[in-house]
């Protein structure tokens, strides 16, 4: 058959089509071993990373039962049930020793290591500036805990080393991209961890797994060191931030971080030291908050509880001020998702060629990997029936210019402008608002990128904003979320009913926001919203 066409395409040319064909077959082969070879090596580097990740474990076992050896009368139980700002205190006053301390949580963690095949090979050889700064304030940083392949994603699997479940409930997804050190701590294995933040990375694990967490400022902690599948991205900005089991777990990090180390280490960094006086202050507040964004309607425990915490804080004597976001479904598409993908998604498409996709991602790599201009015309076909799909593939096309790219970034600085001015007028201190959860069922995440509106709105503000656990699902919430229709009543609000069903006494958080540089008014206002949620508990 291949020789015949190659007959009638070169009748005149003095060219055996046979001679033809077997080149065109060796060049198929070619290809076909080619590709075959760079599968095997990234079979390889997976395979050696497993070694050493259970290498690793191996020792530090060995090294937990050598300790408890010698050490009979230590007691872990105690050790893990100490809030992290009494077990400082004790490991200061030294009634705990560092290495029973350490090595109670060692025993509870698993090692784990990056999920992007092309970033495995040899260890840094240099700490991040943020690890440098924990080690010389005392911290022992003693795992790399699991990501989603290229953090773009807010579940927490790769194809290294698989699913990270959510210890609430194993079919359950801790949440992502930090799901790994929220599922370790959430399940006891440590007592403070970090994640990276460029849609909700930090806070929607803590949100998933019952946690709290804080995403700073951009530029408030340090970057240096600290790899990025995307370098360069200036639409929106990334953060690394504190995840523990409490707010004053994460006010004690964030005390101990912005010192001068940090400022030495990384002359970038604003040398603004930690405002104790901000955090302790007692003055009531008055507090914006809004039930849902307009754009992605959560589910209804996630708005019940943003209206039980506003009752708590006006019993307490908070003035609270209905506040609505302007144009959350720009920021999501024109802003965030057109900036994040500028490139058309090009650097991402670039490192996964030479990886294998996570299952969990293929919805979205697919969509990634859709030429531009078909997503323009699906766009333009599906606007009618779907407009939120269509915008968000239009999105994904990114920019065309540099001079476009400029434009898009002082459509940002325009609409943080906006946003404070808005802020302002109503003289607001902080915002009370929701954040998603509960947990997805496994697999949802990669289905419904566009879910995060919640906690991308505030990495394109870049404003710090916080997590905190609050209540949990009810039977009541289940047999509501039934009739939960959404904004759009389309196919993404119908999945998003599907991905949080059966989440009976799951966490349910709310999310703390405070304008920029102001970590330390976050906080506080979470250790408010903590004590409040904390002392309704105790009454119920």
């Amino acid at each position: 058959m291949i020789q015949e066409m190659l007959t009638q395409l070169l009748p005149e040319l003095e060219v055996d089509p046979r001679t033809v064909s077997a080149l065109l077959c060796a060049s198929a082969a070619a290809v076909a071993a080619l590709n075959w070879m760079q599968r095997r090596r990234i079979q390889e580097k997976m395979e050696e990373a497993r070694r050493m990740r259970d290498l690793g474990l191996q020792r530090m076992e060995k090294a937990v039962q050598r300790f408890k050896q010698q050490n009979p009368g230590a007691d872990p139980s105690r050790i893990l049930s100490l809030p992290l700002v009494e077990l400082a205190e004790k490991l200061k006053e030294g009634s705990l020793s560092a290495e029973s301390v350490l090595y109670t949580y060692v025993d509870k963690g698993h090692l784990s290591t990056c999920g992007f095949a092309p970033f495995l090979g040899p260890p840094e050889q240099e700490d991040s500036v943020l690890v440098q700064v924990l080690k010389r304030q005392g911290a022992i940083p003693f795992a790399i805990t699991n990501i989603p392949q290229s953090l773009f994603n807010y579940d927490c699997s790769n194809a290294i080393f698989g699913q990270t479940l959510n210890p609430w409930d194993h079919r359950k997804s801790p949440g992502g991209s930090s799901g790994g050190e929220g599922a370790l701590i959430a399940a006891g294995g440590s007592i403070l961890g970090f994640g990276s933040d460029l849609g909700g990375s930090i806070r929607l694990p803590s949100s998933f797994c019952g946690l709290c967490g804080l995403k700073p400022t951009g530029k408030r902690l340090s970057l240096s060191g600290v790899t990025s599948p995307v370098p360069g991205l200036l639409s929106v900005t990334g953060t690394i931030g504190p995840m523990a089991r409490d707010v004053d777990g994460l006010a004690l990090c964030m005390r101990a971080l912005l010192g001068e180390d940090l400022f030495q280490l990384d002359p970038t960094v604003p040398p603004i030291p930690f405002n104790e006086k901000l955090f302790c202050a007692s003055t009531p507040l008055r507090i914006g908050y809004y039930e849902t964004d307009g754009y992605f309607l959560l589910p209804p425990c996630m708005r019940r509880a943003v209206r039980e915490t506003r009752d708590l804080l006006q019993e307490a004597g908070h003035t609270l001020v209905p506040f609505a976001p302007p144009r959350v479904d720009y920021v999501v598409n024109e802003l965030f998702m057109r900036g994040v993908f500028a490139d058309g998604g090009s650097t991402l498409m670039d490192l996964f060629a030479q990886d294998l996709v996570d299952p969990g991602l293929k919805p979205q790599v697919n969509c990634y990997r859709i030429p531009s201009l078909v997503k323009k015309t699906l766009a333009l076909l599906v606007r009618p029936l779907f407009p939120r799909l269509a915008w968000h593939l239009d999105a994904l096309c990114g920019v065309r210019s540099a001079k476009a790219m400029w434009q898009h970034q002082a459509c940002v600085l325009a609409y943080r402008t906006e946003f404070i001015a808005k802020w302002k007028k109503l003289q607001l201190d902080v915002v009370l608002c929701p954040v998603l959860g509960p947990a997805f069922t496994l697999g949802y995440p990669g289905k419904l990128l566009a879910a995060v509106s919640s906690t991308m709105l505030y990495n394109t503000l870049d404003f710090p904003a916080g997590v905190v656990p609050v209540t949990t699902v009810t039977e009541a919430d289940e047999e509501e979320l039934l009739h939960h229709r959404g904004h759009y009543e389309d196919a993404w609000d119908r999945r998003l009913r599907k991905a949080v069903e059966g989440a009976v006494g799951l966490p349910v958080a709310v999310q703390c926001v405070a304008l920029p540089w102001q970590e330390e008014l976050c906080l506080r206002f979470m250790k408010e919203v903590e004590t409040l949620a904390c002392e309704r508990k105790k009454c119920v």
